[in-house]
């Protein structure tokens, strides 16, 4: 008696050895005993075999493409099937990847959003606290004449005096209209070591950069949320911005620097001459230069009566043909 080997485990999308030699018989043959396919039960499991409807002793071998065909159909109804419950699972779970996506740092460590003023202020503790080389800061229109401003002042003036301590220097960009607040001021009469600062009409908005090796920008408009930034080659982006303002900048304290006025135009009336000809409002005037709306006016008020201007329009005009925005600062 001839034993008769066990079928070997395998897939359906893998016929085996045993099972094409049945295969090829009954298409040799037109069909085979079912007797004699009983060792290779995969070929009626995958339909390359089916019952014979003459004789049901019989099975008969179905084209392999007609089989493929059905398999493959098979496989993208699988797949489609896979691919409603991926929308399904992104459905259920947007609402909770809104909620944790400010958990996103170990994800992407180059970037992390800081949520909080207390958790910002402690991680630019934390960055200032290894600085060796130079601390960059932009501080756009800082309201110090507040409660909350001198009490930043404070905390600020114990954390920059350590780092100047340890031998690094500060480099700081104001707006003009912070030259003389009594608390910019006292900040560099009172600080020891290598700090000076600088202003500008314009500014961008607030920015640290420490050692560039990390960088920290706001992330929304009321200061509640910042961004850690670590990635090389934007904090390098950065910095580079930074001292290109920088050297466009007049020096503070301790160097009074007297920016003249030329043909009876102040550099404050030309810098607002330069937003004036751009088309923009008295709002946006004073808010892109620092001041109050009412100071923005008065400027804008002497500038007219200087260029013999009597109209807005006819001041954008004057401005254009008096030349003085082609003129340097």
């Amino acid at each position: 008696m001839t034993t008769v080997a066990a079928h070997p485990e395998h897939g359906p999308d893998d016929p085996c050895p045993e099972g094409i030699e049945v295969y090829e018989r009954a298409l040799r043959e037109g069909g085979i005993d079912s007797r004699d396919a009983s060792s290779v039960p995969c070929l009626v499991g995958t339909g390359l075999l089916r019952p014979d409807a003459r004789d049901t002793g019989r099975l008969e071998p179905v084209p392999p493409a007609l089989v493929l065909h059905r398999r493959l159909r098979a496989t993208t109804d699988r797949a489609a099937v896979e691919r409603r419950r991926q929308e399904r699972l992104a459905e259920a779970f947007a609402p909770l990847l809104r909620i944790g996506g400010r958990s996103t740092a170990a994800e992407n460590p180059a970037i992390r959003a800081i949520s909080g003023t207390g958790p910002i202020n402690e991680a630019i503790t934390e960055a200032m606290t290894g600085v060796e080389g130079e601390l960059l800061c932009v501080q756009p229109n800082v309201h110090y004449n507040d409660s909350r401003g001198a009490a930043a002042q404070v905390v600020a003036m114990d954390r920059d005096q350590a780092l100047l301590d340890r031998g690094a220097r500060i480099r700081t960009l104001y707006q003009h209209t912070q030259r003389h607040m009594p608390l910019v001021l006292a900040r560099y009469e009172q600080l020891r070591g290598d700090a000076e600062a600088r202003s500008l009409d314009e500014v961008t908005d607030r920015l640290i950069v420490a050692d560039r090796d990390v960088a920290f920008i706001p992330a929304g408009k009321d200061g509640t949320v910042a961004l850690e930034v670590r990635h090389p080659a934007l904090v390098e982006f950065l910095a580079a911005t930074f001292y290109r303002l920088w050297w466009q900048a007049t020096p503070m304290y301790p160097q009074t620097v007297h920016r003249p006025s030329l043909n009876g135009i102040t550099p404050r009336q030309r810098a607002i001459a330069g937003l004036l000809v751009e088309g923009h409002t008295d709002a946006v005037i004073a808010d892109r230069l620092g001041m109050n709306i009412r100071t923005a006016r008065v400027h804008i008020a002497k500038l007219a009566a200087t260029l013999g201007s009597e109209s807005r329009a006819q001041l954008g005009h004057l401005i254009w043909r008096s030349g003085i925005l082609d003129r340097g600062a």
